[in-house]
C-alpha cells in the first residue's frame, strides 16, 4: 500500500504587531500642527496690528489739534485721517440728543453717549461724537434742549468705526453696540453727507455732568501677543516631538 505523500508546508510566521506606519496618528498630528502653527501667525499678526495701534495712539495723544474742517475735506478726497487729532467748535452739544452705544471701561459696563456736531464749514455738514463713557450704576443723563444756543469747543481723535463679526449682536434703537455713523445720524436727525468717522472727545462736552468721562482710548492696552505666539509655536513644537517618538517606537515594534 502506497502512502500518500503531502508537501508539509511551514506555517508562515505572524507579523509583529504594532510596525504598520500609523496613518490615523500622523492625520490627526498634521491637522494639529497646522492649527497650531495658524494660531501662531495669526497672533503675530496680532502682534504688528497693536503695535501700530499704540504708536498711533502715542503719536495722536502728542499731535496738536487741528481744525476739524480741512481735515474733513481731505478724508472727502479719500485722505487716512484716523487717529487725527482735532478741535471743533459744536453749538449746543452739552444738551444735545444721544444715542447709547454699549461699552466696558476698566471692567464696568456702562454706555458711550454719542451725539450729532453739525460743521459750517466742510464738505460733510454733520460729525458723530462720542462724548464718553458712563457707567450703567449711573441713570441720569444729560438733559436734553434742542435750541441751546451754547457753543461747545471740543478737541478730540477722529476713529474709524470698528468692524463687527458674528458674536456682535444687532444695534437696537434703545442699545447700540457698533459705531454706525449713517444709522445713528440718521436717529439723530444729522445734516447730510454724515462724515463715516466719529469724533472721539477728548475733552468735556458737558462739565456740569460729572459722570460723563471723556474717554477716547482704553485706559490699558496689553500687548501680549509675542507671548502668546511663542506659546503655540512651542505646543507645534512639542506636538512634533511627541509625535515623532511615538512613530519611532512603534516602528521599531
Amino acid at each position: 500500500m502506497i502512502e500518500s505523500w503531502e508537501p508539509q508546508i511551514e506555517p508562515r510566521a505572524a507579523r509583529p504587531q504594532g510596525r504598520g506606519f500609523p496613518i490615523g496618528l500622523t492625520i490627526a498630528t498634521v491637522i494639529a500642527f497646522i492649527c497650531l502653527i495658524a494660531l501662531g501667525v495669526w497672533q503675530l499678526q496680532r502682534l504688528k496690528w497693536k503695535e501700530t495701534l499704540l504708536a498711533n495712539i502715542a503719536s495722536a495723544e502728542a499731535a496738536p489739534a487741528k481744525p476739524i474742517e480741512p481735515v474733513l475735506d481731505g478724508l472727502a478726497n479719500g485722505h487716512n485721517v484716523d487717529f487725527t487729532r482735532v478741535k471743533v467748535t459744536c453749538r449746543g452739544l452739552a444738551h444735545a440728543p444721544t444715542v447709547e452705544l454699549y461699552a466696558l471701561r476698566n471692567s464696568e459696563i456702562g454706555s458711550r453717549l454719542i451725539s450729532n456736531c453739525f460743521v459750517v464749514n466742510a464738505y460733510y455738514r454733520s460729525i458723530l461724537v462720542d462724548r464718553g463713557f458712563v457707567p450703567d450704576t449711573v441713570t441720569a443723563r444729560p438733559p436734553v434742549d434742542a435750541t441751546d444756543p451754547a457753543q461747545v469747543v471740543l478737541v478730540g481723535v477722529l476713529r474709524e468705526p470698528e468692524r463687527g463679526n458674528f458674536m456682535t449682536p444687532p444695534n437696537k434703537p434703545d442699545r447700540w453696540f457698533l459705531h454706525d455713523a449713517k444709522a445713528m445720524g440718521k436717529a439723530l436727525n444729522a445734516d447730510q453727507p454724515i462724515a463715516p468717522v466719529f469724533l472721539m472727545a477728548e475733552s468735556s462736552s458737558n462739565p456740569d455732568f460729572k459722570a460723563l468721562e471723556a474717554a477716547p482710548f482704553p485706559i490699558d492696552i496689553p500687548n501680549r501677543h509675542l507671548e502668546y505666539a511663542l506659546t503655540w509655536f512651542g505646543l507645534a513644537g512639542a506636538l512634533a516631538g511627541v509625535y515623532g517618538a511615538a512613530v519611532f517606537k512603534k516602528m521599531r515594534g
